[in-house]
């Protein structure tokens, strides 16, 4: 019996759980090590990984530290799924999911990143950004749009670990662009919205949310990552203003 892995998280960003998924996939043994995003820059993540970004794991079985987490999913694959459950053996298929992951890491993540700090979190609304990153969420899109049309899966017949790591920055795309209630923003891209729908409905993604739901109470946070009792972006640029003027004050 494998030794748990330990996964470094800070529970509300996207990125851990991609990685999260796989493990419940794969019916990987692991514990989490769970702190707050502010803490990313700090001792003992920072000696986990020098570049302050989650996720990272220690695996014991291997004696290996490992960040960014498409090579963590690379690394998880080639180690631990030795049934092929979530990639396959063929040369082209190999790297057609490995064409797709680094799409997830080097576009998907990114953009859909960038979109949601200018038009959410940037204290200064910069039209031009917002712009920019607004066209490249909906290129993304599009382009997810038209390589699913009359299929299922990226790659193949099954779901693989290409689907997905595109799955937690989906899942969250009505926060990123700011979505009205009740509209689903991937629903001018049925093949997503479809592909989307069916990874939503899988066991391994409601346990990680169950446990992501867990943690973010722990650490007093809403499902958006704003504290309890935060309502709206006009209150949280209030109190993240009041935190900076503390931590001066402390200094």
């Amino acid at each position: 019996m494998s030794e748990p892995i330990t996964v470094w998280l800070t529970p509300p960003g996207p990125n851990p759980w991609k990685v999260i998924v796989i493990l419940e996939e794969l019916g990987i043994p692991y514990v989490i090590e769970s702190f707050r995003f502010e803490d990313v820059k700090k001792p003992p993540f920072i000696n986990i990984n020098p570049n302050g970004r989650v996720p990272a794991i220690v695996d014991p079985n291997t004696n290996l530290t490992l960040w960014e987490s498409g090579a963590i999913i690379q690394y998880l694959e080639e180690v631990y799924d030795k049934g092929k459950k979530l990639t396959y053996d063929s040369i082209s298929e190999k790297h057609l999911l490995n064409q797709w992951l680094h799409f997830q890491m080097s576009g998907q993540g990114p953009y859909y990143g960038q979109c949601g700090w200018f038009k959410v979190l940037h204290p200064e609304k910069l039209p031009s950004a917002i712009e920019r990153y607004t066209n490249e969420v909906h290129r993304v899109l599009g382009v997810l749009n038209t390589a699913l049309e009359g299929k299922t899966w990226l790659v193949g017949d099954k779901c693989t670990f290409a689907d997905l790591a595109f799955l937690p920055w989906n899942a969250r795309l009505d926060s990123v662009l700011l979505t009205p209630p009740g509209e689903d923003p991937l629903a001018p891209y049925p093949n997503v919205q479809a592909w989307t729908q069916r990874m939503l409905s899988r066991e391994s993604w409601k346990r990680a949310m169950e446990i992501r739901a867990q943690l973010m109470d722990q650490q007093g946070l809403t499902w958006n990552g704003m504290p309890k009792g935060i309502n709206n972006m006009k209150e949280y640029e209030e109190y993240m203003e009041k935190q900076g003027q503390e931590k001066k004050s402390e200094a």
